[in-house]
């Protein structure tokens, strides 16, 4: 149950393309992520992708407690140096622009912040950082699931980097993970520590150095109802944010 005084949690919204909800086209949030903040006592505040400079993303802030940022299709390679891809699907630069935006806006003014699946991939392609294309072409990698296909999830193991900021939120050493990603992480941008990897050695969470901003490659939000490690990333969310207040 959601407090008198909750936390508010703001969440970069995913566009929808016209008859998907209505014949009009819309913005929506998967009802697992809304679920999870709940049950870490938050309030979910959509926010609609759209042209955002600087300013603007701070004055958004000032309103907001923490940001979340979700999973979705993949980002344009245009942004990171990248050479297109077949398998790439769904880009939309203003929508990669809208949250880099909102990314680069929260480490500037301290606002808590955690990115799932594509939002650790945005996030270091705003740090400078770049991308693999299409994880099952690399040689000794392991499954990743089936982004956008039906029951697409695998679950893999994952180990975090004792210590990291990651490590203690989730107060584990060793997780299992829904994933459903065909790409991952390259160069490592700027600021980004590496806080958790696959078995492959794929990266599959990193943080910001002096920020409260962690990035999964995974879906949290798909597991967390049961398990507790998983529900602990929201937890974390909210607490941090409602002590910034």
């Amino acid at each position: 149950m959601v407090s008198q005084d909750p936390v508010l949690i703001g969440i970069a919204g995913r566009p929808v393309a016209p008859g998907r909800i209505g014949s009009a086209a819309a913005v929506g949030v998967g009802v697992g992520y809304l679920a999870a903040l709940e049950r870490a006592g938050a309030e979910p505040v959509v926010i609609g992708p759209r042209r955002l400079e600087t300013d603007g993303a701070k004055l958004l802030l000032a309103r907001l407690d923490g940001l979340l940022f979700l999973g979705g299709p993949d980002v344009d390679p245009l942004l990171y140096g990248g050479s297109h891809h077949p398998t790439i699907e769904g880009t939309d630069i203003i929508d990669d622009r809208f949250e880099m935006t909102l990314m680069h806006a929260a480490i500037a003014s301290d606002v808590p912040a955690l990115a799932i699946c594509r939002g650790l991939q945005v996030l270091n392609v705003a740090l400078g950082g770049t991308l693999y294309p299409h994880l099952p072409e690399r040689p000794n990698v392991g499954t990743h699931g089936r982004p956008g296909m039906p029951k697409g999830g695998d679950l893999n193991e994952v180990t975090l980097v004792a210590g990291s900021l990651l490590a203690k939120t989730m107060d584990a050493e060793r997780v299992t993970c829904s994933c459903h990603h065909h790409q991952a992480l390259d160069r490592i941008g700027d600021g980004l520590v590496v806080s958790a990897q696959a078995d492959d050695g794929i990266v599959e969470a990193a943080e910001v150095e002096g920020a409260w901003m962690l990035a999964v490659q995974w879906h949290p939000e798909d597991t967390a109802a049961d398990d507790p490690a998983q529900q602990r990333l929201f937890d974390g969310l909210v607490s941090e944010a409602r002590a910034r207040r």
